[in-house]
């Protein structure tokens, strides 16, 4: 992956870039069905934003954890959605869910 926010204070590029990626995406769309679902959704993408995160957000979270450093904290504490197991082996959680918290992350910390 890419780094889009780049240690930059503001959201202002992040923005940028991300109206940039959807853009393509909404672009590329070859069915007619997505094509006539995010037609109004420019120039900002936020519903194929929101689409996409919630059908490649266990992908991304896995991809996230499972190159975090070993002594990484965040990850430690009971994290799974039933508050109760914590995160084995720091890639996920025993029944598989994304940790409830992980969506509350700031959208530029997690892409």
């Amino acid at each position: 992956g890419k780094d889009l926010y780049l240690g930059d204070k503001g959201n202002d590029k992040l923005e940028k870039n991300l109206k940039t990626i959807f853009g393509k995406i909404h672009n590329s769309l070859k069915d007619d069905g997505a094509k006539k679902h995010y037609e109004r959704d420019h120039p900002d993408f936020f519903q194929l934003r929101e689409d996409w995160w919630y059908i490649n957000r266990k992908d991304v979270w896995k991809a996230i954890r499972c190159s975090a450093p070993t002594d990484a904290d965040y990850f430690i504490k009971n994290t799974c959605s039933d508050g109760k197991s914590s995160a084995e082996q720091k890639c996920r959680c025993i029944n598989y869910d994304v940790p409830t918290y992980f969506d509350y992350v700031p959208q530029y910390l997690r892409w």
